[in-house]
């Protein structure tokens, strides 16, 4: 009975702490203007992938050789490309192209490191020892290097990008992970909890997956920009998205011996890539100060 009055205890504490810190959390994301400065430049993206085809003067596709090259008119806001396609409608649906696969991308690897990183991280011992075994063998190779040999094997393709950035990348997520389950276990509320007889699977989806969440999500929101980085490098190098799909790394390859006459080929889709990835990089450094408990006393 006094293992079950302290775990009563403890828990509404617990519920009641992590209310207040995303509560709080908020309120510091709020009061930083560089941090709603790139959310705000997000939504603005998300909202153009979504109403791309109402967006989108021109059918990005259609090729147009009469036109091709053409300066900016009415028909045509930002000119055309070497075969007269509408460079505006193709970075419009370009877009929709790259949030599309870097969020699929992620999403595969938040969906294998967080149970693998778990495991780990909550069983130890032999488990643990031949999860992080095969992470450190993934982590000694440099991670695009590897991305761009498991791409070039399957072939060109935004699929297999997606299967080898997947592959890569979900390695230090799962050690991240391993470490705030290794930290959190040990904590009093957790003991409390599996002395009032809590299940383990009911400890880690109650107790332990809820504290991973702040440092997932700071890190998700910052490799967005690095997924958005590769998926466009390796489409440049040709392993991404194949024609007639306006991607902007591919675009940036197609631009590429037209840099002297038609510079804008390749200024126009560097300037997306650019401005979507220090838009995730200001948001994720702003969740991560305002996911910080310590920044409560700034408050």
């Amino acid at each position: 009975m006094a293992d079950l009055h302290v775990g009563e205890v403890l828990r509404p504490k617990f519920i009641t702490g992590s209310r207040s810190l995303f509560s709080g959390a908020i309120a510091r994301l709020w009061q930083d203007k560089l941090a709603l400065l790139g959310l705000v430049i997000i939504l603005a993206v998300v909202a153009m992938a979504i109403f791309a085809p109402y967006l989108a003067p021109n059918d990005p596709v259609k090729v147009n050789l009469a036109q091709r090259l053409a300066p900016p008119g009415a028909q045509y806001p930002l000119g055309t490309d070497h075969l007269g396609r509408c460079l505006l409608s193709r970075l419009i649906y370009g877009t929709r192209v790259s949030l599309a696969t870097a969020a699929l991308a992620l999403s595969a690897i938040v969906l294998i490191s967080i149970p693998l990183g778990t495991l780990a991280g909550y069983c130890g011992g032999r488990v643990d020892n031949a999860i992080m075994r095969v992470v450190d063998v993934l982590l000694a190779f440099p991670g695009l290097i590897l991305a761009l040999v498991i791409a070039g094997t399957l072939g060109p393709g935004l699929l297999n990008v997606m299967l080898a950035l997947s592959l890569v990348w979900w390695v230090g997520y799962a050690r991240v992970i391993r470490g705030m389950v290794l930290s959190v276990k040990e904590k009093e509320f957790v003991l409390a909890t599996r002395a009032c007889g809590t299940r383990e699977m009911g400890i880690i989806t109650r107790h332990i997956l809820p504290n991973m969440l702040s440092p997932v999500i700071v890190l998700a929101t910052l490799d967005m920009g690095k997924l958005i980085l590769a998926i466009s490098g390796l489409s440049f190098l040709g392993l991404g998205a194949q024609p007639p799909t306006p991607e902007w790394g591919a675009m940036l390859n197609d631009g590429r011996p037209y840099m002297q006459v038609a510079p804008q080929l390749m200024v126009y889709p560097g300037l997306c890539i650019m401005t979507v990835v220090l838009a995730f990089n200001l948001l994720g450094d702003g969740l991560r100060d305002a996911l910080d408990p310590r920044g409560m006393t700034r408050l």
